[in-house]
This record gives C-alpha cells, structure tokens and sequence, in this order.
C-alpha cells in the first residue's frame, strides 16, 4: 500500500511521525470514458472561457471570486501564498472528545493512518490504545491544498483511522426538506413498526452490502466483450397495501424466514455412544 500523504501527529508535547494512506479502494468502481459516436475517439475536457468561447491554456487561466454578479476579485498565486497557515505536515490535535459527539452527517473521507518508521510505532500504538480505552476520539486541523481541514483520529483494530470532518456551517438544516412535518404517529402502527424493526435486527456482518448495480454492470460488460445478448432484468410491480396489512405481512414474512434458521441452530444431534474397537488378532505365523 502506496502512502499519499507524509507528516506528524502533535498534542500537547507528543508528536508522532506517520503516513496517510487511502482507505478506499478506487478499483473496485468501474470507470466508464466518453467516446466520440462515430469512430469511438476518446473525448478530451478542453477549458472553455463561456464568455468569448476560447479554449485556454494552463497559463492562461487565474482564480477568483465573485463578490457580485459578474464581477470578481483575481486572486493571483503570490496573494495566495500570504495566507499559508503554518505547517502543512503538521495534524494539530486540538482535543479529544466523546465520538457520540460528532453527527453521522459531519463524516467525509476515510484514511488510513500508519507509523512512519520503527521509532513510531510505540507511541502510535500508544495513542491508539488510549482512544479505543478512553472510547475518545481526537479532533484536528491540518492545511492541505490551500486550505484547512478539520480531522478526526479514531482507533480501528490497533491501528487509527482518519476522517475528514465537514464543516457544520455547510450543512443543511433538516427542517429546510419539504413536506417534514411534526405529526402524532398512530400508536397501532407505531407498535407494529417496532415488532418489524425487532423481527429484522441483524448484525452488519450480516447485511449483504455488496453493489449489485456494479455487479451488473460487470456482467453486461463482458457480456457485451463475449458477444452474448444482454438480458434486462424487469422488476415486478407490486400492489399497493394500506401500512398496517404491509407491516403484519412483513412481520409474518420475516418470522417465516428466520425460523428454518433458528430451528436447525436449535437442533441437537443425539451423542454417539463411543464403542470399543475390536482388536484382530495377530495372524499365528
């Protein structure tokens, strides 16, 4: 595994050397290009100024920012460069707190996190016991690309895992989604939503989270590759039901379906009695 990133853990006096690693694995997604119709040419990304319709080049291009409606302030590299914040090989750990703190919706990319060198293995092992016993999890900062992201060090299986944190101002407001509305919940659907949400509990170990969407994709690919037809699959249109009769039936469907399990893990099988081998007798030579 190719580390993308190389720089320090620091709080308080304790600095760790590490390695960022991605924690995704990017060949598992099937990566589709845009081809020209007629010839099957790979179709290039040219940088078209929308105003005069020239194709730019690299040098020709600036950033800026736009204040009001069509107008902006170019920021040239050198202005870019007055606002570097201190290291950028530096995660500052500003504190650590409860991981229940942080919203499921606050969470962005995943990193792996490793010692850089045998000097650090130590005191990264170190850290990562301290999180997982102290049920912690560390927030901080470090510049990357021009900007300063928010991180989190959580433990995972002795070792400690990265996340970009989002920002909580550039979230949303779930009252902003239309039609949420605060009503009182029928408390006879209400029970019987509880006995199906029981009736389903499972374990993640258990869910199938395979993609079948790129399942399929494979499949129609080399189909398509081996010449063979490709088979849509058309999905059954079911009939609508009122809640109650859908949720006794899902509860019913879903007892029906654990019980073969239960039964056979419920099942003993009889001892065998152990018997006596029977010895031969030596052949009289």
């Amino acid at each position: 595994m190719r580390s993308i990133w190389k720089g320090h853990i620091r709080f308080s006096l304790v600095t760790i050397p590490i390695r960022i690693y991605s924690a995704v694995d990017t060949e598992e997604a099937i990566k589709l290009n845009q081809l020209h119709k007629d010839d099957h040419g790979p179709v290039g990304y040219e940088k078209k100024c929308k105003k005069c319709g020239k194709v730019l080049a690299s040098d020709e291009i600036v950033k800026g920012y736009e204040f009001e409606p069509e107008k902006f302030v170019v920021l040239a590299p050198e202005d870019l460069e007055k606002i570097k914040i201190k290291s950028t090989k530096v995660i500052e750990i500003e504190g650590f707190i409860d991981a229940g703190e942080v919203h499921p919706t606050l969470y962005d990319s995943p990193y792996f996190a490793g010692p850089d060198g045998l000097v650090a293995t130590k005191t990264y092992a170190l850290l990562s016991a301290a999180l997982q016993s102290s049920g912690k999890v560390g927030i901080g900062k470090v510049a990357l690309r021009d900007r300063e992201e928010v991180v989190l060090l959580a433990p995972m299986d002795g070792g400690i895992v990265l996340y970009k944190l989002r920002n909580p101002k550039e979230l949303r407001k779930i009252e902003m989604v239309p039609q949420i509305e605060r009503i009182e919940v029928n408390k006879n659907e209400l029970k019987l939503s509880l006995s199906l949400v029981e009736s389903m509990s499972s374990t993640l170990a258990e869910v199938d989270l395979s993609d079948r969407y790129r399942d399929a994709m494979r499949e129609m690919i080399e189909a398509k590759i081996s010449g063979k037809q490709v088979v849509s699959v058309v999905e059954d249109v079911k009939p609508a039901v009122d809640i109650m009769t859908a949720l006794r039936e899902s509860i019913e469907r879903t007892k029906a379906q654990k019980k073969p399990m239960e039964k056979a893990r419920g099942e003993k099988k009889p001892a065998v009695e152990a018997r006596p081998v029977k010895q031969k007798k030596a052949a009289a030579g």
